[in-house]
């Protein structure tokens, strides 16, 4: 009795290694998963702000010509059209560049981190060292 005790300890431990390497894998995979999809959340509101600073663009575009033009012919009754002009001009340069900038902010690279993800992966390495906190 006493010969067999070791081989099964030897294989019980052997079979909680295994078990453990495949734990070790599925937490991998899992977390890759994870990875990508927070990954791809990031992607997509990046795109959402690169439509914004092209709706903007579009915007100032649009603006110019049509408020150019009504707000000149208008300001031109009351001043030099060159000072109606270049008045609206300004006015809506100073929109569309309040446009782009929020589209910059919305974009920017620390937005883009999978912070969440790596978070999780800190307490699974300090869980894996045993160190609970």
């Amino acid at each position: 009795m006493d010969g067999t005790s070791p081989s099964r300890e030897a294989r019980g431990l052997t079979d909680l290694i295994a078990q453990l390497g495949g734990d070790l894998a599925a937490l991998v995979r899992k977390e890759s998963e994870l990875v990508r999809a927070e990954v791809s959340e990031k992607l997509n509101a990046a795109g959402k702000a690169v439509g914004d600073i092209a709706a903007g663009g579009l915007l100032l575009i649009a603006a110019l010509l049509v408020l150019l033009q009504a707000l000149v012919l208008a300001l031109s009754k009351l001043m030099d059209p060159i000072w109606a002009a270049l008045i609206v001009g300004l006015a809506v340069a100073g929109v569309g560049a309040l446009l782009v900038r929020a589209g910059m902010k919305a974009i920017s690279l620390d937005g883009l981190k999978p912070s969440r993800t790596a978070r999780q992966l800190r307490k699974d390495a300090e869980l894996m060292k045993g160190s609970p906190k």
